[in-house]
């Protein structure tokens, strides 16, 4: 499927035609709408953005067989892809994620308030522990990769250490969705519901593709990182 991939020479807008969830992807690199007939390229230098990462993102998320092969990975580097996961933990907590929230608390009016607060505590709960999940890695893993690009002694921790407690935070969203299909009387603001849902499966799926990203990309990139500087103390 070589031949299907996006690359750099295609109309931006062409890229959003063939897959409107790339919109989702825009603002983390800082692109805005109104490129006219600019390519891939064009664009990508006119906002200062790595054209090779955004190409791999937006490959990523609209051919489900692809992944890169080395010689692709081998242009990334390693700081604008954790700029690029850093901006997608901003649109979750500030925009993805508020704006189910905002539309779960109109459709809980319609239930008994029991039905109503047993569903926002449940999203509270989510919202609370992606946000401990986003935490986690901006406040530890992020500086650590950083203090490795400069040269910096891992000390006590490695990237080992984040897989191994890299929590699965779509299954609660699993959990939701059913809810909402199967157990919610049907006779309320059944619009409502059905945005709600089309969006926590667009949530859903993009957190899917960030922990790819994060265990298949990132994770084999810090280790390399790792043991480069394991080998430069042993000298």
């Amino acid at each position: 499927m070589k031949h299907l991939l996006f690359s750099e020479k295609q109309k931006l807008a062409d890229l959003i035609h063939i897959n409107f969830k790339l919109l989702l992807v825009l603002p983390r690199f800082d692109i805005k709408l109104g490129f006219g007939d600019k390519n891939v390229a064009e664009v990508c230098k006119q906002e200062g953005t790595s054209t090779e990462l955004f190409l791999l993102v937006c490959n990523i998320y609209t051919f489900d067989e692809y992944f890169p092969n080395q010689g692709e990975l081998s242009q990334i580097h390693i700081d604008d892809l954790t700029c690029y996961l850093q901006k997608s933990h901003d649109h979750y907590i500030k925009d993805q994620i508020p704006a189910i929230q905002a539309q779960l608390a109109e459709l809980v009016r319609c239930y008994d308030p029991k039905q109503g607060a047993l569903l926002t505590r449940f999203f509270e709960d989510y919202r609370a522990e992606v946000a401990n999940h986003l935490s986690y890695e901006e406040n530890t893993v992020f500086p650590y990769i950083l203090d490795l690009l400069k040269g910096k002694s891992s000390g006590n921790y490695s990237i080992e250490q984040f897989e191994a407690n890299h929590s699965n935070i779509e299954d609660k969203l699993n959990d939701l969705k059913n809810i909402i299909i199967k157990y919610l009387p049907g006779n309320c603001q059944p619009d409502l519901r059905n945005k709600i849902l089309f969006n926590l499966f667009l949530l859903e799926e993009d957190l899917n593709k960030h922990s790819l990203f994060e265990d298949k990309i990132l994770v084999p990139f810090v280790q390399r990182l790792e043991n480069h500087n394991n080998e430069q103390e042993k000298i």
